[in-house]
């Protein structure tokens, strides 16, 4: 019997198969199809990321430096409110690849990756969870002590084992421009109610534009007029569910959830990837497999960590739908040098951002 049957090979899952592989754990990793695809993730991520790969996927992975942002009330044409750093504060990755380095790295630390697995039933039992999934050679049966649902915003763990869903999904939507563009700034639309549109240049991979909306919001047709807006003539589209929570609970008797599937994402900006793996790497130091109530040290342990960002992001979304007017003097007062962290809303109150609105204000 194995130790853990990790459900989805994205980043978060991978993250925790990596390192419970390294503490000597048997691992296994099943992934729907093939690991990276279908896409449904923006590329664009903080510096923190580098961490978590090794050195030599640097290089591949890169497609350009971002050294701010550029927030508009309106389209393309509409004054722009720039938020930059001298020194670059993010990167555009290449998003597919960034999940292929990291499921290699799992593997290389000896968990068993395998993909075109789709998870069909998991069964938690006293003693053992049962994983049935459906494979090239037809339905698999594995038996582990725990399992780890890293799957996804449709999470079948979360499902199967009765944990809760996220409080809010949203609908996001992606498409990519192949015309080269080494811009420093992404830019922000904050016209799509309660979320933003987005646009990003990624180097000589092209322009990654997006937007989220709410379920029941018309996502096709403000996408087309963005693309309109820009004149964008794109090669590739997708789209996906994004989870806003968390939900109240994401362990159950000998399973817990990371990730998209634990809702592990930024309120803001729907992104999750540095969440997600840095709830797995807390979920790999405390989770004993053969003493599955330790679940619910890693329930405490991410929460510890991530309850504060999470609960900021949920104020900082809050002024996505003030009325344009007081939008336009947060723009004014902030706009300019900014000391801030895209992956921690709290340091809006650090001292290098103070620092920052001091040198122009």
């Amino acid at each position: 019997m194995r130790d853990f049957v990790v459900v989805g090979a994205g980043p978060a899952g991978s993250r925790f198969a990596r390192g419970a592989a390294e503490r000597g754990h048997d691992v296994l990793v099943l992934e729907q199809g093939e690991v990276g695809r279908p896409l449904a993730c923006s590329g664009h991520v903080s510096l923190d990321i580098w961490e978590y790969v090794p050195d030599e996927a640097r290089d591949d992975l890169f497609q350009n430096a971002i050294h701010g942002a550029r927030f508009h009330l309106g389209g393309a044409d509409s004054p722009a409110h720039p938020f930059y750093r001298d020194e670059p504060i993010s990167n555009a990755i290449d998003r597919v690849g960034l999940d292929k380095t990291l499921a290699q790295a799992a593997a290389d630390a000896g968990a068993d990756v395998r993909d075109h697995h789709t998870v069909t039933t998991v069964e938690e039992h006293r003693e053992s969870v049962t994983v049935t999934a459906r494979g090239p050679d037809g339905l698999e049966r594995f038996e582990s002590r725990l399992v780890v649902g890293a799957d996804g915003p449709r999470s079948r763990v979360r499902e199967q084992c009765g944990l809760p869903e996220p409080d809010e999904f949203l609908h996001g939507v992606l498409g990519f421009d192949p015309e080269p563009d080494h811009q420093e700034f992404v830019d922000v639309h904050l016209t799509v109610p309660t979320f933003f549109a987005w646009r990003i240049p990624r180097g000589d991979a092209g322009v990654e534009y997006g937007l989220a909306v709410r379920p029941g919001d018309d996502a096709k047709a403000r996408f087309s007029a963005l693309l309109d807006d820009y004149d964008a003539d794109l090669c590739e589209r997708c789209s996906g569910l994004i989870p806003v929570g968390p939900p109240k609970r994401v362990t159950g008797k000998r399973s817990l959830l990371v990730g998209d599937a634990a809702a592990q994402t930024k309120p803001f900006t729907g992104g999750g990837i540095l969440y997600g793996m840095r709830a797995a790497d807390h979920a790999t130091r405390v989770v004993d497999p053969a003493r599955p109530e330790t679940v619910g040290d890693y329930e405490d342990a991410w929460r510890s960590e991530l309850r504060t960002e999470q609960r900021l992001g949920h104020l900082v979304r809050a002024g996505y739908s003030f009325p344009e007017s007081l939008q336009e003097l947060g723009m004014r007062a902030f706009s300019g040098k900014i000391g801030v962290h895209m992956d921690e809303p709290s340091t809006l109150f650090s001292r290098e951002q103070l620092k920052a609105l001091l040198s122009w204000g």
